[in-house]
């Protein structure tokens, strides 16, 4: 195994502002390396997403991005013929003398045909990043549709027939495990999970992405965000509430964290009622944990 090429990767990755641990480095490198999609798990806002986005700016290639909600189709992912475009030729067609199939022809082609997401990626010049998010949203119908593509990297369109992809694009799935995927799903992967970071990893990624942030402040913050994620919470804070609440912080100039300014900020973190509820009678707790003193 080449360790420059996993080195070189986490220089990338470092380099566009993503700080990436042995694991994430090895699976990107992997599935880079062997064509394959990288199917990546965890908790929202731990960082699945940002993968991509780093990818494709350090690439400097196109990032297109499925997001899969319920209820998504196999058309909306894939393409959609322009019916007015395809009316108004045939507008135009009524005065020449051609057959049914002869209008076929002329109307389902590529001049007529909009290119959603999965169409799109197998049929650019230049590789993109393919981001199918939240695949977990999606129906397992969907989910099935995606296994010719992921396979054989083609896509059936039966007025056309078969479209094979120009290049292999660099595929990244993230679910939230609101359900179980398909094994047959999972197969066609590389699998990495990706959890709550260590304080130490989030006290990077914050001086990494807020660096007028006051020292102090940084390490404070991250200490609590640490502490409130082993509290039974609705919606546990990721990273991005994190850098969210870092920012909101530097912005308004505080150096130190305080019960004030913590009750005054909680629905920066929390977005849940109850969460805050529950956090604001925790609070002297949460601050003999993280070693805050609270402000009387």
């Amino acid at each position: 195994m080449k360790r420059e090429g996993i080195k070189d990767l986490n220089s990338v990755l470092t380099s566009q502002g993503y700080i990436a641990d042995k694991a994430i480095t090895m699976a990107v490198y992997l599935a880079q390396k062997l064509q394959r999609p990288l199917l990546v798990e965890g908790p929202p806002g731990v960082g699945k997403t940002e993968i991509a986005k780093v990818l494709a700016k350090a690439a400097d290639t196109e990032l297109i991005r499925l997001q899969c909600y319920e209820g998504l189709n196999a058309e909306q992912a894939l393409y959609e013929w322009n019916y007015q475009k395809q009316l108004l030729a045939l507008k135009m067609m009524e005065s020449e003398k051609l057959s049914v199939d002869e209008k076929e022809g002329m109307i389902f082609n590529e001049e007529y045909l909009l290119k959603r997401p999965l169409l799109k990626a197998i049929s650019m010049d230049k590789s993109p990043v393919l981001l199918i998010d939240e695949v977990d949203r999606a129906d397992e119908e969907f989910e099935s549709f995606l296994l010719e593509l992921l396979s054989d990297w083609q896509i059936s369109i039966p007025e056309m027939g078969v479209v094979k992809a120009k290049h292999i694009p660099q595929v990244i799935i993230t679910s939230n495990r609101m359900r179980d995927l398909s094994e047959a799903l999972r197969r066609r992967c590389f699998y990495l999970w990706i959890d709550y970071p260590s304080m130490d990893k989030e006290l990077k990624i914050v001086r990494r992405k807020v660096p007028e942030i006051d020292e102090k402040l940084g390490t404070q913050i991250c200490a609590f965000m640490k502490e409130i994620r082993e509290m039974k919470l609705e919606k546990i804070p990721g990273i991005a509430e994190t850098l969210d609440w870092a920012q909101a912080l530097a912005a308004l100039h505080i150096d130190h964290l305080d019960k004030e300014v913590v009750e005054d900020t909680l629905g920066i973190i929390l977005k849940d009622w109850k969460d805050i509820r529950e956090t604001g009678l925790s609070l002297s707790e949460l601050f003999e944990k993280t070693g805050v003193i609270p402000k009387v």
